[in-house]
């Protein structure tokens, strides 16, 4: 949203200048597209990282709490905790109930469930994986809990087929509009469709997280 400030503000400045913005950032909070450039990266890495956490996790009978990026958006945690099948996940979009989660610990440890994985967004009320650890720690003394900060590894590497087709699509399609003279706003695609949304709104508006996928974490957990 920082860069379509700014080009909302370049463009009052100098109206005679054509901008047209493309959604690129891993965190996919902008208004007026689906998904944002890089987002699928992001996810993609956490989810490898968290299948390759669950063999240690699994050996050793530990409980991991991996932190993802995403400063004060949910949606990287999100996703990834829905797609690597976490039994829990902490987003700034919700308040963080440790009693809900130590529930969950309980039902999966009468369960003979031996590990278990939760999914921290950076910017979670809870402060991050190091202060979730300590509240769980005297609350489910069965498991050991080890910390993972994925951090910036999330950032780079080849990016996914998705983001290298979204990225083509809206590229190409900027330029054609360009030559039609658009300006002033942020492409996108919503449902498939490519959208047009002026720079000051998409500025202003953040989405939020679905509340299905939430409850799919919470169903994928049992």
């Amino acid at each position: 949203d920082g860069t379509a400030r700014g080009a909302q503000a370049f463009l009052e400045e100098y109206p005679d200048i054509q901008i047209l913005g493309l959604p690129g950032t891993i965190d996919n909070d902008l208004y007026g597209t689906d998904l944002t450039i890089g987002f699928d990266t992001a996810v993609n890495i956490a989810v490898e990282a968290i299948d390759r956490l669950r063999d240690t996790a699994a050996a050793m009978g530990r409980l991991f709490l991996v932190e993802v990026m995403g400063r004060d958006s949910g949606f990287i945690a999100l996703h990834t905790a829905v797609a690597s099948g976490a039994e829990a996940v902490l987003i700034p979009e919700t308040p963080t109930d440790f009693d809900a989660i130590v529930r969950v610990l309980e039902r999966g440890w009468q369960r003979h469930k031996t590990s278990s994985i939760i999914v921290v967004a950076e910017g979670d009320e809870a402060g991050g994986v190091l202060r979730v650890a300590s509240q769980l720690e005297s609350r489910f003394p069965h498991y050991e809990i080890r910390t993972v900060v994925l951090g910036h590894i999330q950032r780079g590497g080849p990016p996914t087929a998705t983001d290298r087709l979204l990225a083509s699509q809206l590229g190409s399609a900027a330029v054609e509009l360009l030559h039609e003279g658009a300006s002033g706003a942020m492409l996108g695609l919503v449902q498939n469709h490519l959208t047009l949304t002026p720079f000051s709104k998409a500025a202003k508006t953040h989405p939020s997280p679905n509340p299905l996928l939430l409850r799919l974490v919470e169903i994928l957990s049992l």
